[in-house]
Parts: structure tokens; C-alpha cells; sequence
């Protein structure tokens, strides 16, 4: 196979701590302990590596990236490098000074999550009470003259308030608001039934959608990432499976996309034993699911191979036990039975409060 070409995003999980815990998390189960964390001189020289390979972006994630005191210092490594910065955060802890020395440090944006436009449902969702909090940090970044994202993870507990979290993206003065479907990985999956909606709330949802679309041409960008469960389209695994960016959790941990910690297991490859470029261009890791050779007959015969790339390799995992199977959520698969049998079970009326499994630290991992 030819070398792969360059990544051009890295996705840098700092911590998993964060002061929320919400029930659509996509952090694996086995959350990342602060004792084993990457320094911040180790990150420095990650990112390093990470401009050296091609990288351009990086979003600094978590958990709750504002956890790390050192947060400013490994945006400034980021600029140094060459790469530009975004925050994505909770909101929780930003404050005016905060937010000023990461702007010296080079930050260049902030996404924002948002759970619901209702303090009592958002805190519900996030099994934490921090709908103020997220207000203030919108009107911070937007003052200091940031570019503001909005992030709302959709699930059936927030489907039904579609217009309202459009119209608090305007009234945030957002730039740009994600409406993202959850996708069901770490605890997302152990909350599936509970966020799974109802198709009949996706269909009312992107019709808002495009109406939204069609009124604010211009004026912000609305993004929709669909839901493959209900759509039945296997959405295409991050351009294919390590073809465009890299994660780095907070162990240092190099993964093809984040969610792969599971399906990689102890195969997964370190930055504390490896270089990345060795790691992006031949770790076996990152090798596994390039090209088309590891696809299975389905896949091989199907024309959207090239677009949707087999479909997502840590679904396929998570749902039948083996990742190169062809992704279940697509309605050609052999197994895609067992997505609609889940679909199905969702045709039931909205409205009743779900029953969450939040995530939890071990008493090692919780936030000093």
C-alpha cells in the first residue's frame, strides 16, 4: 500500500475530567485516570510532530480541557507549531482572565456545548446544572471577538426543542451551530435506549432543519449530522479509517478516530513509544482498515465503498463483535437487523423523563 496522505486535524482529549456528566458522552467507559495524563511539555512536543506530519487544526478537547491549569501553555505550543486552535468546552470555568491568556497564548476559537434551550432539561442531560454557565461563557467569547460554535448532541430528551436551540445560537451571537444526532459510542451506547429517538421526531427535526437553513442563508451556518441509525446510511468512518486526522487521548494514546479505543485495545500505539509519524504511516493500528482489502463482500461490491468507505469500523465492532464487518447501520448490511429491531423499539411517544447512567471518575480519576 503507498504511504497515506497527511492528516490535517488532530483531536487533542486532554482530560477526561469534566465537572459534567453527560449521558451522550462518547468517552469510552474506562475513563483516562489525571495521574497518567500527558505533561504539558509532552503535549508540546506532540504537537509538534502533529504540524511536522501535515496537521493544521487541532481542537482541544476532553472531558473538560479548562481543567488542565496548564491549558495556555499547550495552546501556545499549538501556535507555535503552526496550528490553529480551537477550544471545545462546557463553558464551565471560563472566565474573562481565562479566556484573555488563552487568546495571548493563540486560541482562535471556541465551540460550546449546549444541551437544551431549558436550564431544568439541559441539567438533566448533563447531570449537572450549568445552563448559566454556558450563557456567560458565550457572551465572554463573543466579547473578547472569538468565533463561537454551538454543539448540541441530538437525542429523543431534545429532538423536540430543535427551534428553540437554533434561536439561542442567534441570541449567543454563535457563528455556527452543529446540530449532531448521537452517535452511540462510550457511554452514548450505554445510554442508547434511553437517547434513541423516535424516526418521527428525526423527520420533523430536518424538516426545521432546512427551513432554518433556508432563513439564516448567510447569516450562520447550520450544520446536521444525520442519524445513521434511523437514516440507514452508513455515514463515512472520518473520510475513511485514518485518512484524515488522528486523536490523541489524555494517556497519550493515538487512535485512527475516538471512539476506536475499544476496538484497538492494547494494539492502540503511544506517544510515549512511538513518533507519529511512524504511528500515521505504518502502525498497524492505523493500517487496518485502509483501502478496500479488509472490506467484506458487500462492501466490495457496493458503488458507495468510495463515499461511505465501508462504514464506521468502531459500529460495526461495538455492535456484532467484529470490525470488518459492514457497518450494521447501513441498510445493505447482513446485520442491519439488529439497528432496525432498535429503531423499532424506539417508535414509542416522547415525552417521558429517560432513566440516565452518567458518567462516573473512579475515585483515582476525579478532577483535582
Amino acid at each position: 500500500m503507498t504511504d497515506p496522505d497527511p492528516p490535517w486535524a488532530l483531536l487533542a482529549e486532554l482530560t477526561h475530567g469534566c465537572p459534567l456528566r453527560c449521558a451522550y458522552c462518547s468517552n469510552p467507559l474506562e475513563l483516562t485516570a489525571r495521574s497518567v495524563e500527558l505533561t504539558a511539555a509532552e503535549w508540546s512536543d506532540v504537537l509538534r510532530q502533529a504540524a511536522d506530519l501535515g496537521v493544521v487544526q487541532t481542537h482541544l478537547s476532553g472531558g473538560e480541557p479548562l481543567l488542565r491549569r496548564d491549558l495556555a501553555e499547550i495552546v501556545a505550543a499549538a501556535d507555535t507549531a503552526g496550528i490553529h486552535t480551537q477550544l471545545v468546552t462546557s463553558g464551565v470555568g471560563l472566565h474573562a482572565e481565562r479566556l484573555a491568556r488563552l487568546v495571548d497564548a493563540g486560541l482562535r476559537s471556541v465551540q460550546l456545548s449546549v444541551q437544551h434551550i431549558d436550564p431544568e432539561a439541559a441539567g438533566r442531560i448533563a447531570g449537572a446544572r450549568a445552563f448559566a454557565a454556558k450563557e456567560r461563557a458565550a457572551r465572554i467569547v463573543t466579547e473578547a471577538g472569538l468565533s463561537l460554535g454551538l454543539n448540541a448532541v441530538l437525542h429523543r430528551d431534545n429532538l423536540d426543542a430543535l427551534d428553540g436551540l437554533v434561536e439561542l445560537g442567534l441570541a449567543w451571537r454563535a457563528d455556527r451551530v452543529e446540530l449532531a444526532n448521537t452517535q452511540f459510542y462510550g457511554w452514548a451506547l450505554r445510554n442508547r435506549a434511553a437517547l434513541l429517538p423516535d424516526p418521527a421526531q428525526v423527520a420533523r427535526a430536518r424538516e426545521r432543519v432546512e427551513r432554518w437553513r433556508e432563513r439564516l442563508a448567510g447569516r450562520m451556518e447550520l450544520v446536521w449530522v444525520a442519524p445513521d441509525y434511523v437514516d440507514g446510511v452508513a455515514k463515512p468512518c472520518m473520510g475513511g479509517w485514518g485518512a484524515l486526522s488522528l486523536t490523541v487521548a489524555p494517556d497519550g494514546t493515538v487512535l485512527p478516530c475516538p471512539a476506536a479505543a475499544d476496538l484497538l485495545g492494547p494494539a492502540a500505539p503511544t506517544v510515549r513509544e512511538h513518533q507519529l509519524a511512524w504511528i500515521w504511516r505504518e502502525s498497524e493500528a492505523f493500517a487496518r482498515f485502509r483501502g478496500e482489502a479488509w472490506m467484506s463482500e458487500t462492501c466490495r461490491g457496493c458503488e458507495l465503498r468510495t463515499v461511505d468507505f465501508g462504514g464506521c469500523r468502531c459500529q460495526a465492532y461495538a455492535l456484532t463483535g467484529d470490525a470488518a464487518r459492514t457497518d450494521p447501520a447501513c441498510h445493505r448490511s447482513p446485520d442491519h437487523g439488529l439497528v432496525r429491531a432498535l429503531v423499532e423499539e424506539a417508535r414509542t411517544p416522547a415525552g417521558t423523563v429517560p432513566r440516565y447512567v452518567y458518567r462516573a471518575y473512579t475515585a483515582e480519576a476525579v478532577p483535582q
